[in-house]
């Protein structure tokens, strides 16, 4: 097992708990291997090291190979987004001396593993002016957390009797921020009362103004994404699991990225892409269904040929191989029913290869096609990579998505391989070490076909 790089993920989860502080963070690790803005050259050549990001919430790392682009690209692609909730546009309110911020949940969650737990908010807000202040409360031990309330079991006789999904609705998400005490309004006089209106809520507005000089207005242009409040932490007594949030596909993410860092191209250009927006549907500018990938090639081919062309465009990407790299679900032995046990993925049993993803009928996969899982297959081999292949639960139980087949589109050859995960999807997630240890070995096999 790589013991620094067990380390060095924790640390990428603590820092690293939305796309923006992702990307950040990736930029921060690649400038220390040589990479640099690709505002930086005016044309690149075999060695040239080069990232291109957009709107801070995705980021493309490219090695420039010896071969010319159009034989294509080793692509490592994985996806930053995590589920969490996020603020609604105007989202303070105060009701009976408490004030709430209004959320609108992100992602495939579970409504009720969200209550009662210890919350940080992570964000940007962008005032009229068009100064970003970065904002993050409730990681350090001494910062205030914030929490969504729960019914006690005293007075959930209705609540339990509700389907799981229902007894805590979407709009009941709502983070509590501050309170006051109630006042005796009896002897008070009408300005007084007027003082006393919505005073919890004047109180947290005046602290934002104070920590951040932000008002009520600025959540307009604000991106505020309320997350887990706490550190990444090694679980069991011996230590062999990761308990994380976000490690659905941020343990993917950083595998990638840091076999990236520690490779050097040879024949083919390479390419790590992380991008965002993949729990929604991959929508979006900076999802893997717009034309991100297409146009970050664009413009490395602009750089790298004599004369950019169209066809040089398609041809790359119609010959490169990538490695759709995100999590899948760890078979539970506490809910053996819900899986096929021989084509289920194993908890430290190395990377998860992946041929189809999808639901029920294979809806939504890419199916990689045979010749190439046996390149990879072979590949992994010669590096003493340990995998398993594995679907995503019992056929017709459910299943999932991945960002393959938005890739398939452009005709390369791509294989969904990554980490086997526990809860997923849940506040924390859990993890095996060595399976992140054999990502990492995976990746850099892979960025090393030919």
């Amino acid at each position: 097992m790589n013991e620094q790089l067990i380390v060095d993920y924790k640390n990428f989860l603590n820092n690293g708990k939305t796309e923006r502080e992702c990307v950040e963070q990736i930029i921060k690790m690649a400038g220390k291997k040589g990479y640099k803005d690709i505002s930086k050259f005016k044309k690149l050549s075999p060695g040239d090291k080069v990232y291109i990001t957009k709107m801070n919430k995705a980021v493309a790392l490219f090695e420039i190979g010896f071969e010319p682009i159009e034989k294509g690209m080793n692509i490592l692609c994985a996806h930053i987004d995590s589920p969490r909730l996020d603020a609604k546009q105007n989202p303070l309110y105060e009701k009976d001396c408490i004030t709430y911020m209004n959320t609108h949940y992100y992602g495939g969650i579970k409504k009720y593993q969200w209550t009662t737990i210890p919350l940080a908010i992570h964000g940007v807000v962008v005032k009229k002016d068009g100064k970003t202040v970065n904002v993050v409360i409730g990681e350090n031990n001494d910062e205030p957390v914030f929490c969504i309330s729960d019914i006690l079991p005293h007075l959930a006789q209705d609540q339990m009797k509700e389907k799981a999904s229902d007894f805590i609705k979407g709009e009941d998400l709502d983070v509590i921020m501050g309170s006051v005490s109630p006042a005796n309004t009896e002897n008070l006089t009408k300005e007084e009362k007027k003082e006393l209106k919505e005073k919890s809520k004047k109180t947290v507005l005046a602290l934002l103004k104070e920590m951040y000089g932000i008002e009520e207005k600025d959540f307009e242009s604000a991106e505020l994404e309320i997350v887990p409040a706490g550190k990444a932490r090694d679980m069991g007594l011996d230590r062999s699991m990761i308990l994380g949030y976000g490690q659905d596909d941020r343990s993917c993410a950083y595998s990638s990225v840091a076999a990236m860092l520690e490779m050097h191209a040879g024949k083919r250009t390479t390419c790590c892409l992380c991008v965002d927006k993949e729990e929604i549907g991959s929508v979006g500018a900076t999802g893997m269904a717009s034309n991100l990938l297409e146009n970050m090639t664009a413009e490395i081919i602009a750089l790298t040929e004599a004369n950019y062309s169209e066809l040089t465009l398609r041809r790359c990407l119609s010959n490169s191989y990538m490695l759709s790299s995100d999590v899948n679900a760890a078979y539970d032995p506490m809910n053996a029913g819900l899986y096929d046990k021989e084509n289920a993925s194993l908890l430290g049993g190395g990377v998860t290869f992946q041929k189809y993803t999808g639901s029920r009928g294979k809806s939504g996969a890419s199916d990689a096609n045979p010749e190439f899982i046996a390149k990879v297959r072979a590949a992994m081999y010669d590096s003493n990579v340990t995998y398993q292949m594995a679907e995503l639960g019992k056929v017709d139980q459910g299943g999932g998505g991945t960002i393959a087949y938005h890739a398939a589109k452009y005709g390369m050859n791509v294989l969904d391989g990554g980490v086997a995960v526990l809860s997923m999807h849940a506040p924390w997630e859990i993890t095996s070490k060595e399976d992140i240890s054999q990502m990492y070995e995976c990746c850099k096999a892979f960025l090393g076909l030919n």
